[in-house]
């Protein structure tokens, strides 16, 4: 079950509600990343407490471990990792990408019309991904939400390169959505929950490309839409333009999911130019510099000045990380490597994204995007 309705717009910001077989999703949302059917350091209770509504796994690392039929057998990663909301899975490309060091010309993957060969980053052992293995894989996961496969070329792609990569990924388009369609009709054949299909958009950062992929991917007619092939290297003037591009090629009636964007900058922003669901490993990584995200900027806790503080992160947030723990503690536990701080880092960024979603979810609703922007970047004018 996929069902949505647009609750309201304001401008090109947007407010959905989303009803999949795991559970509501109200946009805008942020989505915490749990790459290997867990986001690092945080439980299902801890996900439950910051008012997640949907997490994303990785159909690449679950392939490798434990294997997606392993998954399978527990009823799927719902079962599995014991999380009964909404779970999106990615297409695995990026990870293909990324950590086979794909370059145009020179490559440790081997892309052909059919697929890609790759070899896994765990054990150097060889696999071959093609659009219908990829679904697949992903309807032996039992995601609610699952991705078309993709080629993601590098930011830094020629036109020619970037063309050839867009008309592959449509051509991979329409056979994911032949493959999604049959296992959805032997998915309910065997009484198991249907899964919503979303086709990724590509084109690089050259706007006529980016246009023509939209009205291909539009004209696809997939329950939604997923922009790709951004935070791979461009500038943020660049990932501005080609939203700015793509905000009026989109369809109006269908929810967008940006991949792999996530700071609190790019939510307010994204959510301005028509975005609606977004996914980023960043809360849980930037910890190792004691990197904490604030309502006056980021707070940098590992700082000197922060060793006597008995003030809260953010004096805002309502975390319990915030309502508990001062920064002269906090910068203790990371500067002593302690996995506790790591963990409660962690909490604090997951829960000021997925509540500054919901916060911008509330301005739409009440038609004062514009405002509530304004009053966020104004908030930043102070560096901490």
């Amino acid at each position: 079950m996929f069902q949505f309705s647009l609750e309201k717009s304001d401008g090109y910001a947007r407010a959905w509600e989303i009803e999949t077989s795991h559970g509501k999703i109200q946009t805008p949302v942020f989505m915490p990343v749990g790459t290997k059917a867990t986001v690092k350091g945080i439980t299902r209770e801890d996900l439950d407490e910051m008012g997640a509504d949907i997490i994303l796994n990785n159909t690449y690392h679950l392939f490798l471990r434990p294997w997606d039929e392993v998954i399978r057998d527990f009823w799927g990663t719902h079962e599995f990792q014991n999380y009964h909301k909404p779970i999106l899975t990615d297409s695995g490309w990026f990870q293909v990408f990324s950590l086979g060091n794909m370059r145009e010309g020179n490559s440790l993957v081997k892309i052909t019309e059919d697929g890609v060969h790759f070899r896994a980053h765990t054990d150097g052992s060889k696999h071959y991904f093609t659009p219908e293995w990829v679904m697949d894989i992903q309807s032996n996961i039992w995601a609610d939400i699952i991705m078309a496969f993709d080629e993601c070329a590098p930011g830094d792609s020629t036109k020619e390169y970037a063309r050839q990569a867009m008309e592959r990924t449509h051509r991979w388009a329409v056979r994911s959505k032949e493959q999604w369609e049959k296992n959805n009709l032997e998915r309910e054949k065997n009484g198991q929950h249907t899964q919503a299909l979303f086709g990724i958009v590509q084109g690089v950062m050259y706007d006529d490309l980016r246009r023509e992929s939209a009205k291909f991917i539009r004209e696809l007619d997939t329950p939604g839409i997923s922009i790709g092939g951004l935070s791979v290297g461009e500038s943020k003037e660049d990932m501005y333009r080609t939203l700015d591009v793509l905000k009026d090629e989109l369809p109006q009636d269908k929810p967008r999911y940006l991949m792999w964007v996530g700071t609190p900058e790019d939510l307010i922003e994204w959510i301005y130019r028509g975005v609606d669901m977004f996914d980023c490993v960043l809360p849980t990584r930037v910890w190792r510099h004691g990197l904490a995200f604030g309502t006056e900027g980021s707070i940098k806790i590992k700082n000197e000045k922060h060793k006597l503080s008995k003030l809260p992160l953010d004096s805002e947030c309502q975390c319990k990380v915030c309502r508990n723990y001062t920064r002269g503690y906090l910068r203790h536990l990371l500067t002593e490597n302690e996995m506790l701080g790591m963990s409660l880092l962690s909490y604090h960024n997951l829960h000021f994204l997925i509540h500054l979603a919901k916060d911008a979810r509330r301005a739409v609703l009440e038609w004062r995007y514009d405002s509530y922007r304004s009053e966020f970047w104004e908030k930043r004018r102070v560096k901490i």
